[in-house]
């Protein structure tokens, strides 16, 4: 919390102690890190939107198919700007997550195997929509209690 009321109030690494600034030599600055997982993301999301105005092409649904799985990559490697690359592996792989990754990167893959390799358009779009519902669910992992109440809402609803 320190480190972004710095970047905010635009106080430079001088304030630091040595100690502080040779461990933080290694690594990039809070500050480029932020902007770099903006960067990412804002590509993740523009790719995505440009897939779904391309979907009306008479190619679209591959191009849609494979721009809108390298925006959910952008979107998700944006996350290692913020928590750096091992940590977000760590994150990924924790055992109350690992199924949700495991679906969701099997997703990314058949989405493009389906798209570069495949070419069947039908095949491209399924996977799309569950790579999408397997992000989502991914994304509830890191919201404490959020499974827990989607999974309560629809059973309620099923009810």
């Amino acid at each position: 919390m320190e480190k972004l009321r710095r970047v905010l109030s635009g106080q430079d690494d001088e304030e630091q102690g040595l100690t502080a600034q040779v461990l933080d030599a290694s690594t990039l600055s809070f500050g480029t890190r932020v902007k770099w997982f903006a960067i990412c993301f804002i590509a993740g999301v523009a790719c995505s939107i440009l897939g779904t105005a391309l979907l009306w092409l008479p190619r679209g649904i591959k191009l849609f198919a494979l721009f809108y799985t390298l925006g959910n990559i952008a979107a998700l490697a944006s996350t290692c700007f913020l928590m750096g690359p091992l940590k977000q592996l760590k994150a990924m792989f924790e055992p109350k997550r690992l199924v949700a990754t495991l679906v969701m990167l099997l997703f990314l893959v058949l989405t493009l195997c389906a798209v570069l390799w495949w070419n069947k358009k039908g095949l491209a779009l399924l996977f799309c929509i569950l790579q999408s519902l397997a992000m989502t669910w991914y994304s509830l992992s890191y919201i404490p209690y959020a499974r827990d109440a989607v999974i309560k809402c629809f059973t309620s609803c099923l009810e």
